[in-house]
């Protein structure tokens, strides 16, 4: 059947003759084309249906034909036909890789996600994108893919350790998702020598039959050396680092200090007695705050933001690279800024005493510590003080101490306001409590280098009465941006986070009830029922446990055009303005704010400026772009805590490697089926003892109530429970650190008791006793399962004394719960000089 659709005209046709000077049909349109002629068409066939015979003409059709084949609208057949994507009852999504060989296809319409085999994983990359159908769907409804067609390559470079045996070169992947070798022919191999880091560019990509091939295009150094493992996670999880050179151009083109033209047509606030709090060690400083009283127990709240989108206008070649970024990356000891150095750490860091553009949020706040109103308007500033939390802890929190004493009388000048400032913050503060906003006690650590860049110590952070006062003035500014945009129905990116899963939240109420708490709330608890349940519980022993649990039933927070709330902090709306030097999505609150500041139309809420700029009006965004940038950022955000995490690991376990031998006391910090995880006291680092490890009985785990029972003994492991282990092995290329107990483990019968008959006797039709579930001296007892991971094969310790059985158990142990006929494992370790895979160990 042939379309009629070379009659019809294309309703985007404007539009693609805006775009384009030679335009042809566009997207929809061949869309439309293809699905009503009802068969695949030829490019040469296409272009004779949509009367494009020039060659200008055909070679576009044959370009935008390749492009909606590389978005996962079109599939390219064997026959060179192309047909939609959905019309072959295809499913196109992102490929996500396992650290174990499998995969899952995440697909575009949002569906339930695809396995992929290690087989099929074998021709793809983590993060293609790929076209592929459903096999078979097992016995629980999990759909099993084969991959049709590779969509988009989307790794071209990686960075790994490169070997050499038996003649053969080989880079090894530092990103434990991927799973290949990468062959490094000897022509490529450049100055590298084997065991040191490198990055790889991919010349060839894999197939199900060949390994992937690449080009040594950069020796990062040795295995150790200092500042390595930032370099690593910088390029293994692909964050931009480098400067392109129309960016350096356009930063080196800005003038060094704010010029006169530029402070004009904005309110003159120099003489407002701003300041800035931040950590002795900041070097960028975005925020700065004032406060005064007003009548009947109100405060007027100013927060004044470095004015970053005067800089960084849309489009530009600075615009371009920061949302490419994202956000600034913080690793210990260094950053990946998203704005380059002159704009981050000069003109768009609100220094003391210089001047500086800014963007304000002058705030009402009621006695009973709400927003009672806001203005937001352009500005010119001056810091009069660059404080730090500490400093300002001292005058507020211990004024009769000699610190404080001596830095009252040295920022007299400023104190009355800091002062204001704290008495304004008790009432936030109440009306946090009233509110329900969560409060987790939270222990942060920052580590300590030497001269050599060792680690010296790894200390905890506490947070003082100056962090929570400039938390609660930030939040203020949010809260009244989010409001502002709102108001004004402009597309944006809010802050949204959700409220706990039907699932986490069932399994949270299943071990509250085990220690007799409940949290209320029924389906849909908020956060003061949270927040009241911590109350509850601040003086108990196990606090921290169950605070734990709590954080764990709770979801991750992310960007979204969609204003739902902020479950944790509990605002019904809630978006970032605070950081626009250091996240992209307040960069675009910025916009949307400044765009209505400079509408003759729009009054109330701003200050207009005695000039409007036009140029400022446009707001390039819709609801469908938003949704794009969302999903964007959250992205970039995940990366760069991904990364930190990473780098934070290999430190942890560079310091503890010469602590091999060594006994600490700890706390179970998670129970997991194949052992807990034991968080070591004073260093505030984790490692696993394996359930291989734990002789003498079968131990189950029990995953509501966070607990490793065992079976004969009653001999029980919770989460929280104190005990001694000893460090016995650090293994630097997985990351992983390896414990054995010292203390006697505690025997209570009551977990014991709470085995059912079918847990502690589970019999098949032969009647001998299953292994599923349970582990006993050198065997693990299960697998993790769940999204993101497909039952199989598990990391053993080094410390197992029978990896040949164990391996073998675990296999079968993993496929017996999925249903599936265990494979035989090979036992065979790996050799010394050579890391197989790079394995993590977040939990």
């Amino acid at each position: 059947m042939v379309s009629r659709n070379k009659k019809r005209k294309d309703p985007h046709a404007g539009r693609e003759a805006q775009n384009y000077d030679n335009p042809i049909q566009s997207r929809e349109f061949i869309l439309a084309h293809l699905k009503e002629r009802g068969a695949p068409a030829t490019h040469e066939t296409l272009c004779s249906e949509l009367g494009q015979a020039d060659p200008e003409g055909i070679e576009a059709l044959r370009r935008r034909l390749i492009a909606m084949c590389r978005d996962g609208q079109l599939i390219c057949n064997r026959r060179d036909a192309y047909l939609p994507i959905e019309e072959a009852d295809l499913v196109s999504g992102r490929v996500i890789g396992h650290k174990d060989g499998f995969g899952f296809l995440v697909p575009d319409d949002g569906g339930s996600d695809l396995f992929l085999t290690a087989r099929q994983m074998r021709q793809v990359f983590h993060g293609d994108r790929v076209a592929a159908r459903v096999d078979r769907v097992d016995e629980k409804g999990r759909r099993e893919g084969v991959i049709v067609d590779v969509i988009e390559h989307r790794t071209h470079q990686t960075v790994g350790r490169f070997f050499k045996e038996s003649g053969i070169a080989f880079v090894v992947p530092e990103n434990a998702r991927i799973n290949h070798e990468v062959l490094i022919p000897d022509e490529h191999v450049g100055d590298a020598y084997p065991g040191q880091y490198v990055v790889v560019d991919i010349v060839r990509q894999p197939t199900v039959r060949t390994q992937p091939t690449g080009k040594i295009v950069e020796v990062l150094g040795e295995h150790m050396a200092p500042g390595m493992e930032i370099d690593v996670a910088i390029r293994s999880y692909d964050i931009p680092h480098s400067w392109p050179t129309e960016v350096g151009e356009q930063a080196a083109a800005i003038a060094a200090e704010v010029e006169e033209k530029d402070k004009k047509n904005r309110v003159d606030i120099r003489n407002m007695r701003l300041v800035t709090i931040d950590d002795e060690t900041a070097r960028d400083f975005d925020d700065a705050i004032y406060c005064e009283p007003r009548g009947r127990g109100a405060y007027r709240l100013v927060v004044a933001i470095a004015d970053v989108s005067h800089y960084v206008r849309t489009g530009s070649p600075l615009d371009e690279e920061a949302l490419r970024r994202g956000n600034s990356v913080y690793f210990p000891d260094h950053v990946v800024p998203m704005l380059p150095e002159k704009l981050s750490n000069g003109l768009c860091s609100l220094n003391p005493d210089v001047d500086r553009l800014c963007m304000v949020a002058d705030m009402t706040i009621s006695a009973a510590g709400n927003i009672s109103g806001y203005t937001f308007y352009q500005a010119v500033m001056r810091s009069h003080a660059r404080l730090t939390y500490n400093k300002v802890s001292d005058m507020l929190e211990r004024p009769d101490s000699e610190p404080g004493y001596r830095l009252s009388a040295q920022y007299a000048d400023v104190l009355p306001h800091l002062h204001h400032l704290y008495d304004l913050y008790k009432l936030l503060r109440k009306a946090r409590t009233e509110r329900g906003a969560i409060d987790f006690e939270t222990t942060e650590t920052r580590i300590v280098f030497d001269a050599q860049r060792k680690i010296e110590e790894i200390v905890p952070v506490h947070r003082n009465d100056a962090h929570k006062i400039v938390e609660e003035c930030m939040l203020c500014a949010n809260v009244a941006a989010a409001r502002f945009l709102k108001k004004h129905k402009m597309p944006a990116l809010y802050r949204v986070h959700d409220g706990p899963s039907e699932e986490r939240l069932n399994s949270v109420r299943l071990f509250l009830g085990e220690l007799g708490l409940q949290l209320g709330g029924g389906d849909k608890p908020t956060s003061a029922d949270y927040q009241a349940l911590l109350s509850q519980i601040v003086d108990r022993p196990d606090a921290n446990v169950i605070q734990t649990v709590m954080l764990r039933s709770l979801s991750q927070a992310v960007y979204s055009p969609e204003e739902s709330g902020h479950f944790g902090l509990g605002f019904p709306s809630y978006a970032h303005f605070t950081s626009p030097i250091r996240r992209y999505p307040d960069l675009i609150v910025h916009r949307a704010i400044k765009s209505r500041i400079h509408n003759p139309e729009v009054t109330k809420d701003v200050v207009s400026p005695a000039v409007f700029d036009s140029t400022l009006v446009e707001y390039p965004y819709d609801y469908a772009k938003m949704e794009q940038l969302g999903e964007h950022v959250s992205m970039t955000e995940r990366r760069a805590d991904d990364a930190t995490r990473d780098v934070m690991a290999w430190l942890k376990c560079e310091f503890l490697s010469d602590h091999v031998g060594e006994e600490y006391d700890g706390v179970i910090a998670a129970v997991v089926p194949f052992g807990f995880f034991v968080q070591l006291s004073g260093v505030y680092i984790e490692g696993l003892v394996h359930v291989s490890t734990l002789n003498g009985d079968y131990f189950h785990h029990d995953p509501a109530k966070h607990r490793l029972i065992g079976e004969r003994t009653a001999i029980s492991f919770r989460l929280g429970d104190e005990l001694r282990v000893r460090v016995v092995r650090v293994g630097m290329e997985d990351r992983k650190i390896d414990l054995e107990l010292v203390s006697e483990p505690k025997r209570r019968q009551a977990d014991r008791d709470a085995l059912s008959v079918a847990k502690r006797d589970p019999r098949g039709k032969d009647g001998k006793r299953s292994e599923k579930g349970r582990g006993r001296g050198g065997a693990p007892s299960g697998a993790k399962s769940g999204k993101g991971e497909k039952p199989g094969k598990k990391d053993k310790p080094a410390s197992a004394s029978k990896p040949r059985s164990a391996k073998a158990q675990l296999v079968a142990d993993a496929a017996s719960e999925a249903g599936k006929k265990p494979k035989k494992a090979s036992g065979k370790p790996a050799g010394p000089s050579r890391p197989r895979k790079s394995r993590k160990t977040d939990k």
